[in-house]
């Protein structure tokens, strides 16, 4: 009787019963009919947008951000990044900020947000997928630490320009061969899983793009990269520091493997360590430009 009468609430006046209750094991079911077309019933699914600003710069950010942007209810993020983008947010969209370092606490506030049937924001900088939000979010709708309503909301992943992208593109074309992303943060995960992967990548003669290489309190991992990655490749290899980019204040510095001073970096940087391909010229202009070839004039001259 409960789905009769919920079902003829929800087809408004004039509705008719069309099917009878029906009990299939834990589920009872029953059809009405409206007369015209009815509205949203119950509250509507929400989503949750992990948008990447890239790194800072507006020209850099994608027309699909700038949409999940203009269309979510709320924004939630480091205070950082949602002054990045607060001249685009309207009046009625809510804005929560949290501090650096509550990563969890933001995307669970995010996640449980959307599971009240909003669509919300949760900004990144650079890539979300890459050391961010993304994936925590994700985490969470799996493990099951979310609210139900929460953890059946839609998940949309809008990418972003990362850092080590926008590095190599101020200097030319460093990762333009085979590459990895290691970050040196040990701080959730271990060192000597870092230093294997490490170990790898200078086995592999990738160009490692280095996130996270230094800060106040870790200073020594990154010399420590360096000597692994120096073991297998030769000390003139281009080594780019970028810090700030595309912010005030932006820095690049070229140095090589060789000459690399791990207290010219910060948290704030990103390093490229080239190949033992990987090759830098200098210009008439002053400027200079680093790339990794592909062999393309190898398979040209074949």
């Amino acid at each position: 009787g409960v789905a009769e009468a919920a079902a003829l609430a929800a087809a408004g006046a004039g509705g008719s019963l069309l099917r009878p209750k029906e009990v299939a094991g834990d589920v009872t079911i029953a059809l009405a009919l409206a007369e015209r077309p009815i509205g949203e019933v119950g509250r509507a699914r929400g989503a949750l947008c992990v948008v990447g600003l890239g790194p800072g710069p507006a020209e850099w950010r994608t027309p699909e951000a700038s949409r999940a942007l203009a269309t979510a209810d709320v924004w939630v993020g480091y205070t950082l990044y949602l002054d990045q983008v607060e001249a685009m947010r309207a009046p009625h969209q809510a804005r929560h900020d949290f501090p650096l370092g509550a990563e969890a606490d933001r995307v669970r506030f995010a996640v449980e947000r959307a599971g009240e049937g909003r669509r919300v924001a949760l900004i990144s900088s650079g890539d979300p997928g890459i050391y961010a939000m993304a994936t925590l979010a994700a985490e969470m709708l799996e493990g099951g630490t979310v609210s139900p309503a929460a953890a059946r909301v839609a998940l949309h992943v809008v990418p972003g320009v990362s850092a080590a992208q926008a590095a190599a593109a101020r200097v030319g074309a460093p990762l333009g061969h085979d590459f990895c992303f290691i970050s040196l943060s040990d701080l959730l995960t271990p060192w000597d899983a870092i230093e294997r992967r490490l170990q790898a990548a200078a086995h592999g003669d990738f160009v490692v793009a280095l996130y996270n290489p230094r800060s106040m309190r870790r200073t020594e991992q990154l010399g420590r990269a360096f000597a692994i990655l120096a073991a297998a490749r030769p000390a003139t290899t281009p080594v780019v520091i970028a810090s700030n980019v595309g912010r005030p204040g932006e820095k690049t510095v070229h140095t090589t493997l060789g000459e690399a001073d791990p207290a010219m970096v910060d948290m704030l940087s990103v390093v490229i360590v080239g190949a033992s391909q990987t090759r830098a010229f200098g210009r008439g202009d002053g400027t200079r430009v680093v790339y990794t070839p592909r062999g393309y004039e190898v398979e040209d001259a074949r």
